[in-house]
């Protein structure tokens, strides 16, 4: 590979840690909910690995934040051949219209590959603008968005860097985006968006699993082996969903509740609401996402490294017919340390008594 283009959305995932299970109209109310960006530094983490590995690709870009800042600071020397057109006329945030622009002046370069970073949406606005061209320019996913919903994305940023320095060859893979206003809502909406052309590595992720088994067995046992005294942190999805049911909890099927001792503390909370809810000792019960198998870091930004560090106990939940399809789990939390301290065989309850080990990789 001898040039990529680099494209970052500057505001991908600001709403997960504060709730809002997206940013997409919502960005001053994630602002105001305290809110930081977090896709500089996964831009940097990814660039950072390719550098290491191979410092010698000609990286075009997008002008400041939209790529320039992360590519000078990882030790390339970019070429910016875009400058958004909402900085020219003095507004503080970019568009899709800019990721669009960005990603047309990388392909009128010819560059071997477009790697960008942020979310589903942004993996969306990408792949429109490559199928109108030849369609046959790969792309590549930094995960940073909240809705990482898309078999596009590295499985984390650094293995982003690693699959763009070593592949060679590439397979069709699919985009897809969910409504984001019906996902606050507890409905998951999916729209496949492209297919598009992806470099082939164990490091990509693989697509969404809309549709579940039944787990009432396993939500029936768990709920018979509760603790008094213990507060419980309940993650997204329709696993856990099942269990909050059998404590008659009104929870968010796609947030983050806290309960201790019958009463719900916080429903669909931010991670400072789930901070300051948190009473020793704490349990986390979490159910990996359909056939991706991640564990933290897609659609529960809100689950922290200081929420995962304050708890003390760590329950994964899934049905069998889950586990058949992952083979193994991923974490991706922002903190690499906390990353490896997950990883591991770990043991997952899967029915009334039943278990079984996988491994965190």
């Amino acid at each position: 590979m001898n040039e990529i283009g680099f494209v970052v959305n500057p505001i991908a995932g600001m709403g997960g840690r504060v709730g809002l299970k997206g940013t997409d109209g919502k960005l001053e109310e994630a602002r105001r909910r305290g809110a930081t960006p977090r896709a500089p530094d996964r831009a940097s983490d990814a660039l950072e690995t390719l550098y290491r590995l191979d410092p010698s690709p000609t990286v075009y870009t997008a002008a400041g934040s939209m790529g320039e800042s992360a590519a000078v600071a990882a030790g390339f020397d970019p070429t910016v051949v875009f400058e958004p057109e909402s900085a020219a006329e003095g507004e503080s945030e970019t568009t899709a219209e800019d990721t669009r622009g960005a990603v047309r002046a990388f392909l009128e370069r010819g560059v071997d590959l477009v790697v960008f970073v942020g979310g589903d949406g942004t993996a969306a606005d990408v792949a429109a603008v490559l199928e109108e061209a030849d369609g046959e320019t790969p792309m590549l996913g930094v995960p940073a968005g909240v809705k990482i919903y898309s078999s596009v994305f590295a499985v984390t940023p650094a293995d982003a860097g690693r699959v763009a320095a070593e592949f060679d060859r590439v397979e069709s893979r699919e985009v897809n985006d969910i409504d984001e206003a019906a996902y606050r809502e507890g409905t998951v909406r999916s729209e496949l968006r492209a297919v598009v052309p992806v470099p082939v590595a164990p490091e990509i992720q693989s697509s969404k699993q809309l549709a579940s088994g039944s787990v009432d067995s396993l939500a029936d046992g768990y709920a018979r082996d509760v603790d008094a005294g213990r507060t419980y942190v309940f993650g997204p999805g329709s696993t856990v969903g099942r269990i909050e049911d059998a404590f008659e909890i009104d929870g968010s099927p796609l947030g983050v509740d806290v309960w201790r001792d019958g009463e719900v503390l916080v429903r669909d909370g931010s991670e400072s609401e789930i901070l300051a809810a948190l009473s020793d000792p704490v349990t986390i019960v979490v159910s990996p996402i359909g056939g991706q198998g991640f564990l933290f870091g897609r659609g529960n930004h809100q689950l922290s490294p200081a929420v995962i560090r304050r708890s003390d106990a760590l329950d994964i939940v899934a049905s069998t017919e889950k586990l058949d399809d992952i083979g193994a789990f991923h974490v991706d939390t922002d903190d690499e340390r906390l990353n490896e301290e997950l990883r591991g065989w770990i043991k997952v309850r899967t029915g009334r008594y039943t278990t079984r080990l996988v491994k965190v990789v």
